[in-house]
């Protein structure tokens, strides 16, 4: 039997629909694929980039409290975050077309 995401401290039932939808079904699935792989998934799957939303999901999958995250830790976290970001959005659109993939607007290729 599987667990919930919204199981996992700090993830409510919001950011389990949209790792569902991701294609990330359980608590399991999320810690094996573990921060940066399921959310470079929900980015994919047309989720909005934020970067509270990222540093919790970290926090979230290492136990801690969502607002743990401070300092030297949350600069290299920034760096990480927008790295996924970057990466995730198609680089072969027009720069219009991704401004608008970047906010949920149009649906990736």
């Amino acid at each position: 039997m599987s667990t919930p995401i919204s199981a996992i401290r700090n993830l409510g039932p919001a950011f389990e629909t949209a790792c569902i939808k991701a294609g990330i079904p359980s608590a399991e699935a999320l810690r094996a694929l573990g921060a940066d792989a399921a959310y470079t998934r929900l980015l994919e799957a047309g989720s909005r980039p934020h970067f509270i939303g990222y540093y919790v999901l970290v926090m979230a999958l290492q136990g801690r409290p969502w607002n743990d995250c401070k300092g030297a830790e949350k600069v290299a976290l920034r760096k990480r975050f927008d790295t996924l970001k970057a990466e995730s959005f198609d680089a072969s659109r027009s720069e219009f077309e991704r401004a608008l993939n970047e906010i949920g607007v149009i649906e990736r290729r």
